[in-house]
């Protein structure tokens, strides 16, 4: 992959619970400059995101739904889908409910994901569902993805970055078995590097999510740069 390749996989990530309005600025600018596929930041910023983006149809505004810890109702995450899109947002990335999964009530986590899918779509967004893989079996993992993949979302993505683990090949290589060819894979929690890019694109991944999204493009084009935004453990 070269580093345009590189760049247009990367959701530039800006979640931490402190970030102010000027590093969603830089986040923005850096978006604008090496062309990403999305920043990804808290709902509160979709809008000034959406503004200082609103020229570049090719870079989407992504958030979060039910962040970070999946644990509010399918109402609720709906509601939060319906106001990020009318702020503005492009994508979605939906925590799924771990505990109504590992407690194998899956009519609540089915209701949970499609409550979000039906608002992403009915707006012409995507939305990805984060299944928190430090938490779960590999079973659950593969209950979790088919039961996204059942509920028509676009994607199934490893992490939030705030469980206390993130991306892993292993992870990423199940999530593709299991949602076949013609699903997105996002990977994402701890991505650090180009070389941490190939490995999960090369398991399977077709959307990273990182804070360290230029650096690693820098990397890609055979250099180092760190980023001013730091988006954290993302």
């Amino acid at each position: 992959m070269d580093a345009e390749q590189v760049a247009r996989l990367i959701d530039h990530t800006l979640l931490k619970p402190e970030a102010t309005r000027a590093q969603i600025e830089t986040l923005c600018g850096e978006a604008r400059r090496y062309r990403f596929a999305s920043v990804c930041v808290n709902p509160s910023y979709v809008r000034l995101s959406a503004e200082l983006l609103d020229d570049l149809p090719d870079v989407e505004v992504c958030t979060v739904i039910g962040f970070p810890l999946g644990a509010t109702t399918p109402e609720s995450k709906a509601f939060e889908a319906r106001q990020a899109l009318a702020n503005g947002a492009t994508e979605v990335d939906m925590v799924l409910n771990v505990g109504a999964l590992k407690s194998q009530d899956y009519d609540l986590l089915r209701r949970d994901i499609e409550a979000v899918v039906e608002v992403a779509h009915s707006g012409n967004a995507l939305c990805k569902v984060i299944l928190e893989t430090v938490l779960l079996t590999d079973d659950e993992k593969e209950i979790a993805c088919r039961i996204a993949q059942e509920a028509s979302a676009d994607f199934v993505k490893t992490s939030t970055g705030f469980g206390g683990g993130g991306a892993t090949e292993a992870d990423i290589a199940l999530m593709r078995r299991v949602v076949g060819p013609d699903m997105g894979v996002k990977a994402s929690g701890g991505i650090r590097s180009y070389e941490d890019v190939q490995k999960m694109v090369a398991a399977g991944a077709t959307r990273i999510g990182a804070s360290a999204g230029v650096k690693i493009v820098e990397e890609a084009r055979g250099g180092a740069s760190p980023s001013p935004a730091d988006g954290g453990t993302y």
